[in-house]
């Protein structure tokens, strides 16, 4: 039989967690895509450095928000589907 274990700890680290994510950084995220498309407008920025963030700089940068973005949301939800089946089977919801 394996172990099953889920502390009041564990609880509290994945509302933390699911906190953080749903609270803090991705508001951060989103904020810094507002930022990034405002620099990426030429009527705002421009020059060689600023063809060079609107043209690859950014684009990549962005990408990776997105990707992150869209893990942290994956994970909040294993979090949440992880924590109700532990807390459910061990009689701790």
């Amino acid at each position: 039989m394996s172990r099953v274990l889920s502390t009041e700890q564990a609880k509290a680290a994945i509302g933390q967690v699911q906190s953080i994510i749903t609270g803090g950084f991705t508001d951060q995220i989103s904020a810094l895509d507002a930022q990034g498309r405002v620099l990426s407008e030429p009527n705002v920025w421009d020059g060689p450095l600023a063809a060079e963030f609107r043209g690859s700089t950014w684009p990549e940068t962005k990408a990776a928000l997105d990707k992150a973005k869209e893990e942290l949301e994956q994970l909040r939800g294993q979090l949440q589907k992880i924590s109700q089946d532990i807390f459910s089977a061990g009689g701790g919801a």
